[in-house]
């Protein structure tokens, strides 16, 4: 019991960095208007603070980099700098009193949490048991969902303070990093990655060359192909809605629908209050025990059904209702849930968070265009134009995921490595 205790420990001290990457994001975009506001930002402006965040390029560029230091040095080297990176660029973002500072503070925060993501996931995948493997990767579903609850409930309660209280939220991330950063340098490294890395030195010892994990290998080895269309797959045409949501959501409520600043950011706390809920509810509970594929295909339905109602039903306050109950339930047991639990799985050990850092980095740039022109696109074609594209794109997820995800539950990382590689990879 001790021992799952402390495993739970390192487990929800990894998961921290979920609630800062996704607090970050959240924070933009509950301050968004008030940015807008003092900044005087144009539609170009306002697109590409979104681009360049924790919401898009760059988180990409971060996610590259860290998964290539995390399969290079280990799971735990990525936690010795990189919040003090984030903390930098957050200090940039809480005393902004011109764009460029404010710019560079995203870019830098941005950068600083796509390093981390493939870490954890990492890291917790291969700490869990196998038949707590879902449980664990939830967890960081669990503090992804938590993270913008708290903060669009803290835009809420600080909004008469005006841009003061923006940046009070972005300074309560600040000190979140300071904590997180002090426990993260209390974990140990993935026992997996060292034991990876015993077997490499004794290769090396016998005289032989030691095949390490390269970027080449993820296209030109067949099972990583495999595993690279399924995930992208499944992964990007939904985040590509989840990502615009996340940024810019306040905003479409805010001048589509005509709701207040503290309206918006209420509606969008309560989304995240329900995913937070069926993140522990459903995949906690039931993601090591309930046929994955039927999971995947029931909170991908229930995303596709709240964009119906929100695009061909208005932004009335019953619409509105459903839309935050159905996508906010959905996204609990989504496709990041599921896609941050198959890409622990479906990798070697060798370039596992290499894998992840590329198909993150794939994402993120995919969520950077189109955050470029989601501003203009809802001012030129109109809300309802995009939200049939947004539909389109979770209709393709939902078509990947059913065809394509495997089922897992309860097998160990090393029997479905050798299965998908072979005995002697």
């Amino acid at each position: 019991m001790a021992a799952k205790n402390k495993g739970m420990k390192a487990t929800i001290t990894v998961a921290m960095s979920n609630y800062l990457e996704a607090g970050a994001i959240v924070a933009g975009a509950g301050g968004l208007t008030l940015w807008v506001e003092y900044l005087q930002l144009t539609d170009m402006w306002v697109g590409l603070l979104g681009a360049l965040s924790a919401n898009g390029f760059g988180a990409a560029i971060g996610a590259l980099l860290g998964g290539y230091f995390v399969d290079r040095y280990g799971r735990k080297f990525i936690y010795k700098y990189d919040l003090l990176i984030y903390m930098v660029g957050m200090l940039f973002i809480i005393f902004a009193f011109n764009f460029p500072m404010l710019l560079i503070g995203y870019i830098v925060v941005g950068i600083a949490v796509g390093a981390l993501i493939p870490a954890a996931w990492t890291y917790i995948a291969e700490e869990a048991p196998p038949k707590e493997r879902a449980a664990r990767v939830g967890w960081s579903q669990f503090a992804w969902s938590i993270g913008p609850a708290i903060t669009l409930f803290l835009s809420v309660a600080l909004a008469p303070l005006g841009l003061l209280g923006s940046r009070l939220i972005f300074a309560q991330l600040f000190v979140v990093a300071i904590i997180t950063w002090i426990l993260q340098q209390q974990i140990n490294e993935s026992t997996i990655w060292e034991e990876e890395q015993k077997k490499e030195k004794a290769v090396r010892a016998a005289g032989k060359q030691v095949q390490k994990g390269s970027m080449k290998d993820l296209f030109t080895v067949k099972a990583n192909v495999k595993a690279l269309v399924f995930l992208v797959g499944i992964y990007l045409f939904w985040n590509l809605v989840a990502g615009t949501m996340g940024y810019f959501m306040p905003y479409i409520y805010e001048t589509v629908g005509g709701l207040t600043a503290a309206q918006a950011n209420l509606l969008q706390g309560v989304l995240w209050t329900f995913t937070v809920i069926s993140t522990y509810v459903v995949f906690i509970r039931l993601g090591d025990k309930v046929n994955r594929k039927l999971l995947f295909g029931i909170g991908s339905v229930m995303g596709i059904v709240a964009w119906m109602i929100l695009t061909f039903g208005g932004m009335g306050i019953v619409e509105l209702i459903l839309f935050v109950t159905l996508w906010g339930i959905a996204a609990g047991f989504g496709a990041q849930a599921f896609y941050a639990l198959f890409a622990s799985e479906l990798f070697h050990t060798k370039y596992r968070a290499q894998a992840q850092g590329f198909m993150f980095f794939a994402v993120r740039i995919g969520v950077g265009l189109i955050s470029l022109v989601v501003p203009a696109m809802i001012t030129g074609i109109g809300f309802q134009a995009a939200g049939i594209i947004m539909i389109v794109f979770l209709v393709i997820s939902l078509i990947i995921g059913i065809t394509m995800a495997p089922e897992t539950r309860g097998r160990s990382l090393e029997s479905i490595q050798d299965e998908r590689y072979g005995k002697s990879a």
